[in-house]
């Protein structure tokens, strides 16, 4: 475990694999931690490449710097902490890789500084920039029963529901969203500790707020905001992963996404493997990066 401020954080990692290794930045979700690559990294250090596994914003020891910051769980947070990390690492160039939360931060990197990427890899949403404007519209009652956890966040009994039961919680939530995922009560503690981050709930509960137009966003992330309103391409190579079980996010037949890639892109829909996509299937996790290398 290492730490490091970058931007309002100071961000613990793992790192594994040589120090001049291209480095690869693997970005987890909710509600998992950087334990999620524990295998894809160990695979790709085994092949020379510099993994960096963050714990991001409210999730094990990952700490803001100041009381003041407020805990803004939106995406475009999650963007800049993650173009902070590369800075305050001093990695000009990398795969950016991740799924759910993690897919978002490393989707708007991609988009908005695609300078600073060699590749992507995205899993369950392809394109995974909200399009805050357009959250309103309704989806099919189907869709809309799986984003129930996000209405129930709105309330302040939601609030109270995740603070009391978090582990509960989001135990209940890897199942759901993973029917064939046999994970362990080893496995899943391993993962829990880092929801005790003493951030961990204002953080969650603002993301899910602020992702329908519900409150406020952190002003120091209005124009990176406004960029993202405009739905920007993502023009670097991209690999899409999608487990054909995930519980809240399966893939659709049509790729909706595919439009919104300029560069070589490819979508990958994987039988029997749900929603925690990295460690139900880091085998195929890794060919997708070395792939893009």
């Amino acid at each position: 475990m290492k730490t490091i401020a970058a931007g309002v954080l100071d961000v613990a990692y793992e790192e594994t694999g040589p120090e001049d290794g291209f480095p690869v930045l693997l970005l987890h979700g909710f509600p998992y931690d950087a334990h999620a690559y524990d295998n894809v990294a160990r695979q790709l250090a085994g092949k020379g490449l510099r993994c960096i596994v963050p714990f991001i914003r409210g999730y094990g020891p990952t700490r803001f710097l100041s009381a003041e910051t407020p805990r803004s769980g939106e995406q475009a947070a999650l963007g800049a902490d993650l173009l902070a990390l590369m800075d305050a690492l001093s990695i000009e160039s990398a795969v950016l890789c991740g799924y759910d939360w993690g897919g978002r931060a490393a989707c708007i990197v991609a988009a908005l500084w695609p300078e600073r990427v060699r590749g992507l890899v995205s899993c369950g949403t392809g394109y995974n920039i909200q399009n805050i404007a357009k959250a309103g519209l309704p989806a099919s009652p189907e869709e809309e029963a799986r984003y129930w956890y996000q209405y129930y966040f709105h309330s302040e009994r939601g609030r109270a529901g995740l603070a009391a039961n978090r582990r509960e919680f989001c135990s209940f939530i890897w199942r759901l969203w993973s029917p064939t995922w046999a994970f362990d009560d080893e496995t899943y503690e391993r993962s829990a500790a880092a929801f005790d981050n003493p951030d961990f709930v204002d953080v969650v509960i603002h993301s899910y707020r602020h992702r329908f137009g519900g409150i406020a966003g952190d002003p120091a992330f209005a124009e990176i905001e406004a960029r993202l309103a405009k739905q920007p391409d993502i023009i670097v190579p991209t690999i899409v992963l999608q487990g054909a079980d995930d519980g809240v996010d399966p893939p659709r037949t049509a790729d909706r996404d595919a439009a919104h890639f300029s560069a070589h892109y490819e979508r990958r829909i994987l039988a029997g493997i749900g929603h925690n996509l990295p460690q139900e299937a880091p085998d195929a996790f890794a060919e997708a990066v070395l792939s893009l290398l």
